[in-house]
């Protein structure tokens, strides 16, 4: 193993460079088609998985900066795409769904994101993503003991 960091062979930042890549490629495809940015769409996604969640509930799922969700909440709400009620319990807890417009918006997105997710995909086998899928899930197991206190 070598002792001199060369940037471009460094994991951390070649998967950086990847994700970045990949996101920048598939927020244009968003923004262009739908007016939705990178934090709008992660916020959708997990809403039109996991209805009836609060603000800080999506930011943990996502692994979004707290500050990133409500702006892209405060924005969805704003543009009629979630609708925001308060709880019983907790008046000081939001609750997040999509609204009509955004369950549409939601589909629609889904295709297309699952549409780049094959063509991304495209000439790689079975085996290979059986793969990519381990090594990805074993990395984020190591990050995570490795982050944690």
């Amino acid at each position: 193993m070598d002792d001199e960091l060369r940037l471009e062979n460094f994991l951390p930042y070649r998967l950086a460079v990847l994700s970045n890549t990949v996101s920048t490629t598939v927020a244009r495809a968003y923004d262009k088609r739908f007016n939705v940015s990178i934090p709008e769409w992660r916020v959708i996604a997990v809403l039109g998985r996991f209805p009836g969640l609060s603000a800080v509930e999506v930011a943990g799922r996502t692994l979004m900066d707290k500050v990133a969700v409500s702006r892209a909440v405060t924005k969805l709400i704003r543009n009629g795409r979630i609708d925001r009620d308060f709880a019983d319990a907790d008046k000081r807890r939001s609750i997040l769904n999509l609204s009509e417009d955004g369950k549409q918006l939601h589909d629609e997105i889904a295709q297309l994101a699952l549409e780049f997710e094959r063509d991304l995909l495209q000439g790689f086998s079975t085996e290979e993503m059986e793969n990519l899928n381990g090594i990805m899930e074993r990395l984020l197991a190591r990050a995570s003991l490795i982050g944690s206190p």
